[in-house]
């Protein structure tokens, strides 16, 4: 005979590129690992797993065996749910995904709340500005900054709030160099890149709020880099523009430790929007609970000041 903790066992073991690994994963000593799984073998009469090489290989019985038990396992999760859902309860176990800066500023902390108020709820928050890169299956909700690069006709789409991008530099940079007037003056000017995802990030987009063809400027940035935080501290310490979203630059906009230039263009909007990823678990009660509290939140986005958008 076989139970759920078996099925569990060996997922654990198919997830894991070894017995010391899936050993780590279950919090015992690789000898236990090996010593369960023999007597799991000997229970079902099958050999669920190749032993000849240091790559973890699963047989044609151990295929089949992980397939279906996590099919069985998936159902009784499911169950579990939906009789804790009647009872008003949060369980389980919800993986989202979100940017780095604005994960850790403005999801960690609603993540911490909403798991405070549903205790037996488990949470992983992974932060990672390479959404493309992490497969659906691998995360229940995420929540992404800016356009959409690729189709996502698997996932659901759910809009949480707007979020402008503007082009910006620190007083200290203002004072030692012309304000520019158009898009193209640019060119003449300290420029700071941010290379966090996969787009052009070279090739400043400009439109006129007064109408008219979109202005492109390709800037040759004297600092770059990958990290948001760093290029916005070039920035504040004076050492060129930079283009930021609304969420990361209002407060210092508002302080006047920046300063907005080209007033009279636009850049194309970053939506702050969330994905329902393609797990067959990812439209239970935990994952629509903590999209309906995104959804509160960022009603009333806090990067605005008495709902007005900075200027």
């Amino acid at each position: 005979m076989i139970n759920s903790d078996d099925l569990r066992f060996f997922a654990a073991i198919q997830n894991s590129p070894s017995l010391a690994a899936a050993a780590r994963q279950l919090n015992v000593s690789a000898p236990a690992v090996t010593q369960r799984l023999r007597a799991l073998e000997t229970r079902l009469g099958v050999h669920l797993v190749y032993r000849n090489s240091r790559q973890l290989t699963l047989t044609e019985e151990g295929e089949l065996f992980a397939e279906h038990g996590s099919k069985i396992v998936q159902s009784m999760s499911e169950l579990t749910e939906a009789l804790a859902e009647r009872r008003g309860e949060v369980t389980g176990h919800l993986t989202i995904l979100a940017p780095l800066g604005f994960g850790r500023r403005h999801i960690a902390p609603l993540v911490a709340e909403f798991q405070n108020t549903h205790p037996r709820l488990r949470m992983d928050l992974i932060l990672t500005d390479r959404l493309g890169r992490t497969p659906a299956s691998a995360w229940d909700l995420a929540i992404h900054v800016g356009s959409l690069q690729e189709a996502t006709p698997s996932l659901s789409v759910r809009q949480l709030a707007t979020n402008q991008r503007f082009l910006c530099a620190a007083p200290a940079y203002l004072d030692k160099h012309p304000t520019p007037a158009e898009p193209a003056d640019l060119h003449s000017h300290a420029c700071i890149a941010l290379r966090e995802n996969d787009e052009d990030v070279t090739l400043w987009r400009f439109r006129s709020k007064s109408g008219g063809d979109e202005q492109a400027v390709r800037i040759e940035p004297l600092l770059a880099s990958n990290d948001g935080e760093v290029a916005k501290a070039w920035a504040l310490a004076g050492r060129g523009f930079i283009i930021r979203s609304e969420w990361d630059v209002a407060e210092d906009l508002r302080a006047g430790r920046l300063v907005r230039a080209l007033k009279d263009y636009e850049l194309p909007d970053a939506p702050i929007v969330a994905l329902i990823g393609t797990r067959r678990d990812a439209r239970v009660a935990r994952t629509r609970k903590f999209l309906d509290e995104l959804g509160k939140h960022f009603r009333h986005p806090p990067w605005r000041y008495r709902g007005r958008t900075v200027t």
